[in-house]
């Protein structure tokens, strides 16, 4: 077998995962329906994640990772802390429009017991870490509040999965810039200085 079909093989069982997960519920997914539906024997998936808790953490890491990328990638920094934070916001919005079941996934194992706090903590501080730096950044810089850190992420990816699950139960609402603005300016004056 050639690493090529490795990774195939592997990237069929996350895919699969992920739609079954999200339709199903993690304790409503078999293993076995798992690999079914992938294509590949029980064993290889086995193989490739040695429980069905490390496959779904696997997959919350990697979409985690593509969503990271994706948003650092849209953002032109211009040194101003606030449009940067504008951009990321606006970018993670559009990840999540243009990726709906990875983003039901995220709605329904973001802040899930299913999901180890360790591998949580693995996807925040150091996937997405580069959010805690502007934080930190806006926070030396007197724009933002002192609150600890810990808190200050987690209130951002609160807010971020608020504003995703508003636009996708409201899709039109999306089209309309200031429903948009109004979204940014929410989640900037949780945190801004007072």
């Amino acid at each position: 077998m050639t690493a090529g079909s490795k990774r195939t093989k592997k990237q069929a069982i996350l895919d699969t995962a992920l739609q079954l997960f999200v339709s199903q519920g993690f304790h409503g997914t078999s293993t076995a329906t798992i690999a079914r539906e992938a294509g590949v024997a029980t064993g290889t998936l086995f193989h490739h994640f040695p429980s069905k808790e490390q496959l779904l953490e696997q997959l919350f890491l990697s979409v985690k990772q593509e969503f990271a990328d994706a948003i650092q990638s849209a953002v032109n920094k211009r040194g101003d802390l606030k449009k940067d934070a504008e951009q990321l916001w606006f970018a993670a919005l559009s990840w999540a429009i243009d990726n709906p079941l990875k983003q039901a996934f995220f709605q329904l194992y973001s802040m899930s017991p299913t999901v180890e706090q360790s591998v949580r903590d693995q996807a925040m501080h150091s996937i997405l870490g580069f959010i805690g730096a502007l934080i930190r950044q806006g926070q030396a810089q007197g724009l933002l509040a002192d609150f600890p850190q810990d808190l200050m992420q987690d209130n951002c990816h609160g807010q971020y999965l608020a504003a995703t699950r508003y636009f996708a139960d409201h899709p039109e609402r999306w089209q309309q810039e200031h429903e948009r603005s109004a979204s940014f300016a929410l989640f900037w004056n949780a945190m801004a200085v007072r």
